[in-house]
């Protein structure tokens, strides 16, 4: 059984004082978009927060058509939730059990307040006014609206990659609040392969003419860069052997590259299409905001003793053996960490041909290891 349709919800952060970032900045106002799924119980003690990944949105589960104020960029792509296979009744995360909250990023562009928004003190979108976010950032807006809620301790938090990294940071930062983590496919530091990757990223779109410095909303956004951008992503996402599948069964060679270049190869093909498709659906500008939180994590020490705050929590930590984004020695390094630190933790691998985004794709591999740790 799956979830139905569902509808964003909108949780606005009042407080005296402006919304204070760790960059130094602030916003005066600050919107988080969220759906919910499942009921709270009396005692509010089975809810679990759900961290998206890069890209991803508040969308976990069912159908849901349209997000008021996000306009063209919630696509065909977007209409169903990107885990509707993990979230409802009797899947990994039940629905009927818990309480499941998914929240789209502080600095996002599917409705929490970022870089489209409309900055109050003008009238027009933030653009390149909009300030540097931090993962500290956007756990703590979080927490803010799980106050709202009326939360005062999560049964647990999961995420997969970027989402993984948040999950573990709540661990840290606020051990009260959560009971159970649940990171997969992720690591506790940026790599320096990542950093390459996400850099390159950074630099195809800042280097599009259409970027203008961020300022391009009443104008063309930078559709060739952000292809770009996903290109050199999307090889990190799925093994080459599903990727050659993809490009076979999906992708027909019609695109031209200007004057000088035709498509040669399918794979070239599906690329340019996973590409287009992308810049179709993502602020710019969002996707630099939310490049440089990720390029900045940090859990707050390189010391040992990490997670000395976490002894009372339970991990359950996934590795996917075929993982070229977080490859699997980097969950290694997080269960060492924990296990150092005396903190329990399960570690499971799990064997993939499908890569990164086998914690999209594959339900069954995880479902069963998620659900006796939720209980």
């Amino acid at each position: 059984m799956t979830i139905g349709s569902v509808e964003t919800q909108f949780f606005r952060l009042t407080a005296e004082v402006p919304f204070q970032l760790e960059s130094g900045d602030t916003l005066d106002e600050v919107i988080l978009a969220y759906e919910t799924y499942g009921t709270l119980n009396a005692d509010a003690s089975n809810a679990v927060l759900v961290f998206h990944a890069l890209t991803g949105s508040h969308h976990a589960a069912g159908i849901n058509p349209a997000v008021p104020g996000v306009d063209s960029l919630w696509t065909d792509e977007c209409v169903e939730g990107w885990w509707s296979n993990f979230i409802g009744p009797g899947l990994a995360l039940d629905s009927d059990r818990h309480f499941i909250i998914c929240v789209n990023y502080l600095g996002s562009c599917y409705g929490s307040t970022g870089p489209c928004s409309i900055n109050p003190r003008t009238g027009n979108p933030y653009g390149s006014q909009f300030p540097q976010v931090s993962t500290g950032d956007v756990v703590r807006s979080q927490l803010h609206l799980l106050d709202a809620l009326g939360i005062d301790c999560l049964h647990g938090a999961i995420g997969a990659s970027l989402g993984g990294m948040l999950a573990i940071l709540l661990a840290v930062r606020y051990p009260h609040r959560v009971r159970h983590i649940i990171p997969i496919a992720t690591g506790m530091e940026t790599t320096v392969l990542q950093r390459v990757h996400n850099f390159e990223q950074i630099f195809a779109i800042r280097n599009d003419p259409n970027f203008r410095d961020g300022d391009y909303y009443a104008t063309e956004p930078p559709q060739e860069g952000m292809m770009l951008a996903r290109m050199i992503a999307h090889k990190t996402f799925v093994s080459l052997t599903v990727l050659e599948q993809r490009a076979r069964q999906e992708i027909t060679m019609r695109e031209a590259i200007g004057q000088f270049y035709q498509l040669s190869h399918p794979i070239e093909s599906y690329m340019y299409h996973q590409g287009s498709k992308f810049a179709a659906r993502f602020d710019a500008n969002s996707y630099l905001r939310i490049m440089d939180m990720w390029q900045r994590f940090h859990l707050g020490s390189s010391e040992t003793g990490t997670f000395k705050p976490c002894t009372q929590h339970s991990f359950l930590i996934f590795s996917i053996d075929s993982d070229v984004c977080f490859y699997p020695e980097e969950q290694r390094a997080i269960v060492t960490a924990l296990k150092t630190d005396g903190v329990p933790v399960t570690y499971i691998t799990v064997h993939s041909d499908k890569g990164h985004d086998a914690f999209l794709l594959e339900p069954e591999l995880f479902a069963p290891y998620i659900q006796f740790m939720l209980g």
